[in-house]
């Protein structure tokens, strides 16, 4: 809280208090964090509803049913990286920062032992000559490893799944700079409203002292009220604690209540703008106000078709391409089948191809996904 000066405060027999929205906690241009560890650890760190949106979509991708054609390979892609499960650690790292880096380790014989996940944030892209990425310096601490993108073999050593950037050659674009000025708004929210409780959920006014004739308070006067109302009146333990005022004194309200700034519908926009930056529906987070689906069962099935199956299929392609060398012919995908969310759209399928009666089997295998 800001106290008026003391000099134009009692030149005017007023005794306020003020509070600058961007000293409040409110969000103003620029105020986000702009790295991203600083966003990081603003959204999914500080955030509940960053934070729930992440999970729900990276645990989506890892728990979705596995189609793999060499038992190896599924294992090598369902296995821990670093004791977290590698298909929800990258599904994470492509939301937020748009950028996956996992890589190869071999043993003696050359053969893929084991899939690492790296923190994409400590990756630098280096390019040749000719702007293809010919190594990754991946940096801990004061500690750089240089790896090459590809062994003495051809194949390659570090598989890079990334976003879509319309600005850069090399580096994905994530989710979380887009939802920044959203979680920066949500957080301010959160804080006023901590510190409009600690302050007895009083908005902010002003003690005027008249006395009709003009009488401005002594400097004794003003610093042991200033002393008397901070003990007295500030903090959550005396809500509700009835103000007794004397010599002239009055309290007027100077800021709007709390319901007049309406913080319950600023939080609940930044909500909804923070759950579909991360591609979920909002009603799958428990935001109020969301009329885009008839059911909760048509949101998860949106959740299911356009964020979770894009981003699997992103991932999976990637790791596929990688390990292509090793498993030239094997298929990695996701099991649609046998997806719960999709199982009413798989059977509506399955009943229109198989009343074609035009198409061959080897057509209607095809387009349910068997060829």
């Amino acid at each position: 809280m800001k106290w008026f000066g003391r000099k134009s405060a009692r030149a005017n027999g007023i005794w306020g208090v003020r509070l600058p929205l961007a000293r409040a906690g409110m969000a103003t241009a620029g105020d986000w964090p702009q790295s991203y560890e600083a966003q990081v650890r603003e959204a999914y760190c500080r955030n509940p509803v960053a934070q729930r949106a992440v999970r729900l979509v990276a645990e989506g991708v890892s728990g979705a049913p596995l189609s793999a054609s060499d038992p190896a390979l599924a294992a090598l892609v369902t296995a821990r990286s670093g004791g977290q499960v590698l298909i929800e650690t990258v599904a994470a790292h492509l939301l937020l920062h748009g950028n996956a880096y996992v890589e190869l380790l071999c043993d003696d014989a050359g053969r893929v032992t084991e899939l690492f996940a790296l923190r994409p944030e400590r990756v630098t892209v280096e390019p040749d000559a000719n702007g293809w990425p010919v190594a990754y310096r991946y940096r801990v601490r004061g500690h750089v490893s240089r790896l090459a993108s590809e062994d003495g073999a051809g194949r390659a050593a570090v598989a890079h799944i990334r976003a879509f950037n319309p600005l850069d050659d090399h580096y994905g674009l994530g989710c979380l700079g887009a939802a920044a000025g959203a979680v920066a708004v949500h957080n301010a929210a959160a804080r006023w409203n901590k510190a409009l409780l600690d302050n007895a959920a009083r908005p902010s006014g002003a003690l005027i002292y008249d006395t009709g004739d003009g009488a401005a308070l002594s400097g004794e006067q003003f610093e042991r009220l200033k002393r008397e109302m901070e003990a007295g009146f500030q903090g959550a333990g005396n809500a509700g604690r009835p103000m007794l005022l004397e010599g002239g004194l009055k309290w007027q309200a100077m800021s709007l209540s709390p319901a007049d700034m309406d913080f319950v519908g600023l939080k609940a926009a930044a909500a909804r703008e923070i759950a579909l930056a991360f591609g979920v529906p909002p009603m799958l987070m428990g935001l109020p106000g969301d009329n885009s689906y008839a059911n909760y069962r048509e949101a998860n099935r949106a959740l299911w078709r356009l964020a979770i199956l894009p981003l699997a299929e992103n991932i999976l392609g990637g790791l596929r391409q990688a390990l292509a060398p090793w498993f030239p012919d094997a298929s990695l995908a996701i099991d649609v089948d046998r997806v719960t969310a999709l199982a009413e759209d798989r059977e509506r399928l399955w009943r229109q191809v198989s009343g074609a009666d035009f198409l061959t089997p080897e057509e209607k295998r095809e387009m349910v996904g068997l060829s």
